[in-house]
């Protein structure tokens, strides 16, 4: 009796150790199954594949943060700004290879897809943000076989070369475009006429870091630009030109070349005049918004400028000193768009709001309706509509551009563009479309309304 009793209890001492140890191991295998759902994430291998494990580093919290995305033009992207959007290193590497693959530029938001490192996944959350049209039907096939042509380029180089002494011909016999030749050359003289350094080298923009690596064993050049190193950005002179007033609309080839511009620029110069501004210089700011003409020229030009019979200031138009004629104005004949601070006066205007007239009347170059006369500071509405109903009022002078071709400098100090030059900088470097520019800055519509007012 005793006997059975002891096998009874060890049989079940057995059992309860079995059953101890099966809960123990489904304890280990529910702590194991968690552990892996938040270190391994599970990604199809394509479309018609099954599901596999890939380890991810990123914890799984992380993951799930909402981006906050905006607006972006892949092209401008570096390493960096791919990997906040999401991508990991390899990928982002893997993205700026394929832009340089396919000629160092997306045009399309559909060439951006076909690339292998992003997923439909992936490309869909972006797309909304992705400045770039939505296909590349506008690319002709001349384009595309350049693209494809340029990205099979290798460079050809002889042996160890000073590329200071490197015209632009033996950059494209190195395996350079023409245009890239002579950018090359463009930033050597930027330089001062030397690259200086192989680090100096290796940050012109056209050079890409692949053929820079390509390049560097072959360079006559020191690695480093030595300390405090004393870089002339032009060590050409430039010669002195005796100024004396001038009037830019009677100005030649000759005239233009005698006041210190190139044979190129002023032949510009005078296709400017003759195809965009029908003909004739306005006011200084019509040569100042001439592409060829840089700011520090137009400042050493701007005292001698004269115009009919108006002389340009620094902040003022006066008329130049004429002989004195007592006439008195017929307003009837006399236009809102030309009228003088002298006739204004002579109106009834106080100087204070005559002043202001003419300096906004400037800065819009010119009113495009009745409505921007009375929005004037300081001005005498009741005078100024007397005014309206008498006086003419042509608008067919006004300067208007498309806003995708408008001068930078031209948006930036328009006071109804002013605000918004940087955005509309920034968009029409993807869009052509003006409408479609103005959509994406979603502007007010008073906004929108006064700004088409000089627009095309």
């Amino acid at each position: 009796m005793f006997k059975i009793k002891t096998m009874k209890s060890q049989i079940n001492f057995l059992f309860c150790r079995k059953y101890f140890f099966l809960v123990l191991a489904f304890i280990g295998f529910g702590i194991s199954a968690l552990y892996l759902s938040q270190n391994f994430k599970l990604i199809p291998k394509n479309e018609n594949s099954q599901e596999i494990l890939q380890f991810s580093s990123v914890p799984a919290e992380s993951e799930n943060e909402n981006r906050i995305l905006s607006e972006f033009d892949p092209n401008e992207l570096s390493k960096e700004q791919w990997l906040q959007l999401g991508f990991s290193e390899k990928q982002a590497e893997t993205i700026l290879k394929y832009k340089n693959v396919v000629g160092g530029k997306f045009v399309s938001k559909e060439q951006f897809r076909k690339c292998y490192s992003v997923s439909e996944k992936k490309y869909l959350e972006l797309e909304p943000y992705i400045l770039l049209s939505e296909n590349s039907s506008n690319f002709t096939k001349n384009s595309e076989r350049y693209f494809s042509s340029y990205s099979k380029k290798e460079l050809k180089i002889p042996g160890k070369f000073n590329p200071d002494e490197y015209s632009e011909q033996n950059w494209i016999n190195l395996g350079f475009s023409e245009k890239q030749a002579a950018a090359i050359l463009k930033y050597k003289k930027f330089l001062g006429g030397s690259f200086i350094s192989k680090e100096k080298l290796k940050e012109c923009f056209v050079i890409s870091d692949e053929n820079f690596r390509k390049l560097q064993p072959f360079l006559l050049l020191p690695e480093k630009s030595p300390e405090n190193y004393p870089v002339n950005y032009s060590k050409t002179e430039k010669t002195k030109i005796a100024y004396r007033n001038f009037d830019p609309n009677e100005l030649d080839m000759e005239g233009w070349k005698n006041l210190g511009f190139s044979e190129k620029q002023a032949a510009v110069i005078l296709n400017y005049k003759t195809k965009i501004l029908k003909g004739n210089f306005r006011n200084a700011e019509d040569l100042q918004n001439c592409f060829v003409v840089s700011e520090e020229k137009f400042n050493e030009l701007k005292p001698y400028i004269f115009i009919e019979n108006k002389m340009v200031s620094e902040n003022h138009v006066f008329e130049k000193p004429a002989k004195e004629i007592s006439v008195k104005t017929d307003f009837s004949k006399t236009d809102i768009n030309t009228i003088t601070f002298k006739q204004l006066t002579e109106f009834g205007f106080d100087e204070k709001a005559a002043g202001s007239f003419i300096g906004f009347r400037n800065k819009l170059g010119g009113f495009v309706s009745k409505e921007q006369v009375l929005e004037t500071y300081n001005i005498d509405k009741e005078l100024m509509q007397k005014l309206l109903a008498v006086s003419s009022f042509k608008t067919d002078e006004i300067r208007k551009y498309r806003i995708s071709e408008a001068p930078e400098k031209w948006l930036k100090e328009h006071p109804y563009f002013k605000y918004y030059a940087d955005k509309i900088i920034y968009y029409r470097i993807s869009f052509q479309d003006d409408k479609k520019i103005l959509k994406m800055m979603k502007l007010k519509p008073e906004t929108e309304a006064r700004m088409k007012l000089y627009l095309l």
